[in-house]
């Protein structure tokens, strides 16, 4: 398999780029940022010498050998002759003790291994560093992976990306570091949902569970789970999910049953089982669960998001409501990315086996956008806020804004609500707010349910908010824009009362949870959940735009049109309100235009859903080319994918169905590659 090509970036002179990693290390926080290779080349010419780098997951970082061997396959550039590599440097983080491991290299000559801490002072590279520095780069190499949509590869531009486990030896020997380290993997820190990093909920084992679900080794995981369960029987959670994910699940509610005997309060044991219990359909016995697990966990919000799904499901969306609004929400800590001083230049070369017409995304340009679009701010959540979302989206797709916003007012304490009873009106007629209005709109259909209307929103720079502009139709004999459309079906939120302004409120709902009409029966809203409230009015008002201009556009029989980044953002904005068939029509557009890897891989969820095996392996082919175009030969997320369609359909019709598509045979060779580590690792279906 032909190995990615390497990007150069060239340093400047008077910024090391080894000095500012080395300056860097004091602030790293958890696994660490992706390896750095520095070398120095020397022209054949003259004596002038030159710094460039590139940073590298899912290299073999157990010894100094290995590491030194990666160097030395970088000395021979084809396409650069009148250089030469004189030396290299490969930097790997510790994260475990914390030190960032070192290879020098002198090419021809010696090599150098040591390490440097916090400090910046070197101290001697031992056999149980290394055994350290070996896990964290597997783990990096599966968290710093590309999902398919090409986010992480923009992120961090020239980093290559390499499996870093490709057969069954390579396997043992991952596994068998995991057993050895797996009581520290506490020390590594944890996702950003959760709060504190535990025995069962960090990164080693969210790297673990990640590489036994894409590889399908549920036996390997299984056994690996069983003997670390015997020197600590917390681990039963971690064992339950691989069991769940094996289909084992007779085994898997045996284990939890007992090990819930022995530690009734562990959180991970009791959202295992809500899980279970709501993927059977049987919200009752989860909710029992998921009530258990916030009494042992108040503190992590995955145990309140868990119980908030489980009302969403059950129908009981005052609760649902409630429950969200009793999340703790935790500040998102990006992972350690590397701070690098700016370049004097960079190379991004292409391969031959990679380059495909079709793939080209390189022209983009943000200032097609529409202002409204480039500041949705429902895009960029991460972390818990973007959870939290996707549960309050959830919610509206299913009952529509209207009605949210008669629960919300409900529930919550409303700021002219109030104001109104503070001034002793709790006998008078309440004053009109916007979250009460709904509940006397004239009831008409509409997109996002009942509208009423609502005087129009101005654009905060005070600009029509129009995705098309100041397009006009006429409807009906009058003159309508689609925001005009917007403005009359989507009530904009009225804002909640602070908790800085009250200082009081039941603790408890009331258990029928009916109608909560008592002032003393609602509850304060946080002021996060608040402003999530208004930045879903604003998704709700710039998609209600497009659906409408769209509609008068075709009942006219005029081409709507869109840049491609335009017709991204819309696609992620429908995606993000739960409007699947939408998400996919504004994608489609999009790659019509140019190719873009987001819009592929939404694509893709579309063909799985719609079970279209051609198709799929056709998103994929594409998505896997573009993703080693750009130096990554391995995505966790399109591997799972490939594995599941050679269980599905066999790997022969499988490979069939690549071997027929009319792309070049190199591009071709790239998925079948991928299909060749399923085959490999003896996954279901791979024999026939």
């Amino acid at each position: 398999m032909v190995a990615p090509a390497v990007p150069e970036i060239f340093e400047d002179e008077s910024h090391s780029v080894v000095e500012a990693r080395t300056e860097s290390l004091p602030t790293l926080r958890e696994l660490g940022p992706p390896d750095l290779v520095h070398l120095v080349k020397q022209s054949t010419k003259s004596h002038n010498k030159t710094g460039v780098y590139h940073h590298v997951t899912g290299i073999d970082a157990s010894s100094s050998a290995s590491l030194a061997a990666y160097v030395n396959t970088l000395t021979y550039t084809p396409s650069d002759k009148s250089h030469k590599v004189v030396s290299g440097l490969y930097c790997c983080y510790n994260a475990f003790s914390r030190l960032d491991m070192r290879v020098q290299v002198e090419i021809p000559g010696t090599v150098k291994s040591y390490c440097i801490d916090e400090r910046g002072e070197q101290r001697v590279a031992t056999d149980d560093l290394w055994l350290e520095t070996y896990l964290c780069g597997v783990l990096r190499a599966y968290s710093y992976a590309d999902d398919g949509n090409g986010e992480t590869i923009k992120k961090i531009m020239g980093t290559r990306r390499f499996n870093p486990i490709t057969s069954t030896e390579a396997e043992h020997k991952f596994l068998d570091a995991a057993e050895r380290l797996f009581f520290k993997g506490w020390q590594l820190g944890s996702d950003p949902e959760i709060q504190v990093p535990n025995l069962v909920s960090n990164h080693l084992t969210t790297g673990l569970l990640s590489y036994i679900n894409t590889t399908g080794r549920y036996t390997s995981g299984i056994n690996l789970f069983e003997k670390l369960r015997t020197r600590d029987i917390e681990i039963s959670s971690l064992l339950a999910r691989v069991l769940l994910a094996a289909d084992e699940e007779v085994r898997a509610i045996a284990l939890l049953y007992e090990a819930v005997q022995d530690l009734p309060m562990d959180y991970s044991l009791l959202d295992c089982q809500a899980a279970f219990c709501k993927s059977k359909g049987r919200g009752d016995l989860a909710l029992e669960c998921a009530k258990r697990g916030v009494i042992a966990a108040p503190s992590e919000f995955g145990t309140w998001a868990r119980l908030t799904e489980i009302y969403v499901s059950m129908e009981q969306w005052d609760l649902a409501l409630l429950t969200l609004n009793s999340c703790p929400m935790f500040t998102y800590q990006d992972k350690d990315a590397p701070r690098m001083p700016e370049p004097s230049r960079t190379l991004f070369p292409v391969l031959p086996e990679t380059m495909l017409d079709e793939l080209d995304d390189t022209h983009t340009d943000m200032e097609l956008v529409h202002p409204t679009l480039r500041k949705l701010a429902g895009a960029g959540f991460k972390g818990t806020f973007h959870k939290a979302y996707s549960l309050l989206t959830e919610i509206t797709s299913k009952i529509g804004w209207d009605q949210l916003l008669k629960i919300r007012s409900q529930v919550f304490v409303m700021e002219e609500e109030y104001r109104s009873e503070k001034q002793g009106g709790q006998g008078q007629q309440r004053r009109r707010s916007a979250s009460t209005t709904a509940l006397r709109g004239t009831p008409s259909p509409r997109i996002n349910g009942d509208g009423a209307h609502l005087e129009s929103h101005e654009d905060q720079d005070g600009e029509g908010s129009s995705v098309a502009g100041t397009t006009e139709v006429e409807t009906d004999g009058e003159a309508e824009t689609g925001e005009m459309a917007a403005d009359r079906s989507i009530e904009k939120p009225g804002h909640t009362i602070a908790s800085e302004v009250v200082k009081s409120g039941s603790e408890d709902p009331d258990p029928s949870h009916g109608n909560y009409t008592q002032f003393q029966n609602k509850r304060l809203c946080e002021r996060w959940l608040d402003n999530l409230f208004m930045i879903l009015y604003e998704d709700l008002r710039i998609y209600t735009i497009w659906r409408t201009e769209m509609a008068q556009y075709r009942q006219q029989q005029l081409q709507y049109k869109k840049s491609p980044e335009e017709w991204e953002i819309l696609g992620e904005l429908a995606e993000r309100l739960h409007h699947f068939d939408e998400a996919i029509e504004a994608y489609q557009a999009c790659l019509s235009i140019r190719f873009s890897p987001k819009a592929m891989k939404g694509v893709l969820k579309m063909f799985a859903k719609l079970g279209d095996t051609r198709q799929m392996l056709g998103a994929q082919i594409r998505l896997i080319a573009w993703q080693y175009r750009w130096y990554s030969e391995f995505s966790p997320d399109l591997l799972y994918t490939i594995r599941k369609l050679i269980e599905d359909e066999g790997a022969v019709k499988v490979r069939s169905i690549i071997q027929a598509t009319n792309l070049p045979q190199p591009i071709l060779d790239l998925t079948h590659h991928y299909a060749a580590l399923c085959a490999a690792f003896r996954s279901s279906g791979s024999d026939g």
